[in-house]
């Protein structure tokens, strides 16, 4: 498979980096080509909604988006979304590229998988529900498949989701594949 794993945090040693390198390190051993992605170190210009792209053209912007990304993302069997949770959400790094799928909506409209890692610093189940619920509607929106779901709860300062358990989880995940 080709995978592309998107990951939001701008921590280099974030605990959802760490998780992003683990479910790498496992799909690579599994034999399958693994493009990453770390949004906050690229250049990407938000979605201004102008409609150039006529939601399946060519953007506006000629960035690291359109140039490094984009035509990974249209060849991808799996893309795996991995981010921290920010005010209940995706980091706004890991968003901004997310609305930049719009200008390839209907090249994205195709048969994929899905993967979805997170953690945040709260235990509470109810605290993330809006951004599984926002995963799930990307998911469904583009018909794809989700292959796996690992949420880190408690997980808050850079590192400490080492021996948690979480990042094995994602080793074995991307294994799995």
């Amino acid at each position: 498979m080709k995978i592309v794993v998107l990951t939001g945090s701008p921590r280099a040693n974030g605990n959802t980096n760490l998780m992003a390198d683990e479910f790498t390190r496992g799909a690579t051993e599994a034999g399958h080509e693994v493009f990453r992605f770390d949004t906050a170190k690229s250049d990407v210009h938000p979605c201004t909604g102008c409609n150039h792209c006529g939601m399946n053209g060519p953007c506006v912007f000629n960035d690291d988006f359109t140039v490094k990304l984009r035509p990974k993302l249209t060849e991808a069997d799996l893309i795996v979304f991995c981010s921290p949770m920010y005010y209940f959400g995706f980091s706004a790094q890991l968003k901004a590229t997310i609305d930049r799928f719009y200008a390839l909506n209907g090249a994205l409209h195709v048969k994929k998988k899905c993967a979805f890692l997170m953690a945040y610093a709260n235990t509470s189940k109810k605290d993330a529900e809006a951004m599984t619920a926002h995963y799930r509607t990307i998911a469904d929106y583009m018909g794809w498949e989700n292959v796996g779901t690992i949420i880190a709860p408690g997980i808050w300062t850079a590192g400490s989701i080492k021996g948690s358990g979480y990042e094995k989880k994602a080793y074995e995940l991307g294994k799995s594949l």
